[in-house]
């Protein structure tokens, strides 16, 4: 049995979904170690001729994506439609939920100091959200997190490759002194 063929076949179909190691150990009837096995010769063979594909493994999934070199090509054949883009407020909504997974739409409301609950739904529908299960918390509320096509999305394996957060101290010495001195200056009057 050409396992290789086979498995070129499975991640093709599945596109932008992906395909994990215990699907095609499923799949296939074979060892998990066996798969990872044969995923690593098409991600050879891939790598070892002038194909303009590669497997890449965005968190448990593998998937068929184009070589970084051929960008420029596949951007002429598709036209980029930039009313599906994200607004600032879903980007923001989207950061609080990658940084804080699994988290609560109370939860990102109380970050973004508004509710969220149509951002969430607008991610949730873009496939780049998901829900993760319940809270223990009272009345049971939803946890979300990021999905495989966030990943793939935004070019990571993995959510650990987010860039980190720099702290910054809420209050400024500076902001601190001009609220006192103006209130200062009223009480003169």
């Amino acid at each position: 049995m050409n396992y290789i063929a086979i498995l070129e076949s499975l991640l093709f179909v599945r596109g932008e979904e992906g395909i994990t190691i215990e699907e095609i150990s499923d799949l296939l009837d074979i060892s998990n170690e066996d798969s990872l096995h044969h995923i690593n010769d098409l991600i050879l063979k891939y790598n070892d001729n002038n194909s303009g594909i590669m497997i890449e493994k965005y968190g448990d999934y593998y998937k068929l994506v184009t070589k970084k070199e051929y960008k420029e090509y596949i951007e002429r054949l598709v036209e980029i439609d930039n009313s599906n883009s994200l607004t600032e407020a879903t980007l923001e909504t989207l950061a609080i939920i990658a940084y804080n997974e699994p988290v609560t739409r109370i939860k990102v409301d109380e970050i973004r100091g508004v509710s969220s609950s149509h951002m969430i739904r607008k991610l949730v529908n873009c496939g780049l959200v998901k829900e993760l299960g319940r809270s223990d918390l009272p009345g049971r509320p939803n946890l979300y997190g990021t999905t495989p096509l966030f990943l793939d999305h935004f070019g990571l394996k993995c959510i650990e490759e987010l860039p980190k957060l720099i702290e910054i101290d809420s209050v400024q010495p500076d902001e601190v002194d001009l609220f006192k001195s103006k209130y200062s200056e009223e009480k003169n009057i």
